[in-house]
């Protein structure tokens, strides 16, 4: 990393807590720590942060609600990696569909935690360039991370938008799990259900039910973003 990175670890179990922040500040990071919710959301909001670390039960407000709050309130796009000891696959959907870019099950190894952050602040140093992206009725603004669908709106978590942005990018070629996977993660990707919880945050928001499907899984391949008159 070029220059220390600014950490907020927002987690209400002190010696939890207290130990990341030791580890990261041994190893060049800048950790900040906030033991509730509401404080956490308040510093990540009035400071600039490369990457949050968000225990999913907090006091005062969940670790849910302030990954909402920051998207969607704050229209914050800081990596989120979210802590939590849940482990069933509705519970992980939960997390990246508020906004979460990863997720670690307690309890976990220092070392990772330090693999993962460093893997999201890589995937969140790229200047945007003057760029717009279209693939049918489906447009990408690289530059101001507007997406849009037949001039409509659409929301994206952070991690839903960089597989969006690298299918564009590939479009109408197939892509495959891996690729995406490394993409995302490099080489420590999260289990086997992560990438298909994006994939499915991403087909609801960029395919309404009144509008052509242009996101395609390709068995057995890897998944295709093409107009309608496309095929695999």
């Amino acid at each position: 990393m070029s220059g220390a990175a600014r950490i907020l670890i927002i987690e209400d179990h002190q010696d939890l807590a207290a130990n990341i922040a030791d580890y990261l500040e041994n190893h060049g990071y800048l950790p900040d720590v906030a033991q509730d919710g509401i404080t956490g959301l308040h510093l990540a909001v009035t400071h600039r942060y490369d990457a949050i670390v968000l225990d999913l039960m907090l006091p005062g407000m969940d670790g849910l609600s302030v990954c909402r709050r920051l998207r969607q309130d704050a229209r914050s796009t800081v990596p989120v990696l979210m802590l939590t000891a849940r482990t069933t696959l509705d519970d992980k959907e939960a997390g990246y569909a508020e906004g979460a870019d990863d997720y670690l099950v307690k309890p976990f190894e220092l070392r990772e935690l330090d693999l993962r952050l460093r893997a999201l602040l890589r995937r969140g140093s790229g200047a945007a360039t003057a760029e717009r992206l279209v693939v049918g009725d489906l447009a990408f603004d690289v530059a101001t991370l507007a997406v849009s669908r037949a001039g409509q709106p659409v929301e994206l978590p952070a991690t839903a938008r960089r597989i969006l942005e690298l299918l564009m990018r590939r479009s109408p070629r197939v892509v495959t799990r891996a690729e995406i996977e490394t993409a995302l993660w490099g080489d420590s990707p999260p289990d086997s259900d992560a990438l298909r919880v994006h994939m499915h945050t991403l087909r609801l928001a960029i395919d309404p039910p009144e509008r052509p499907a242009l996101l395609r899984t390709v068995r057995g391949v890897g998944y295709q973003l093409a107009a309608p008159h496309a095929s695999a």
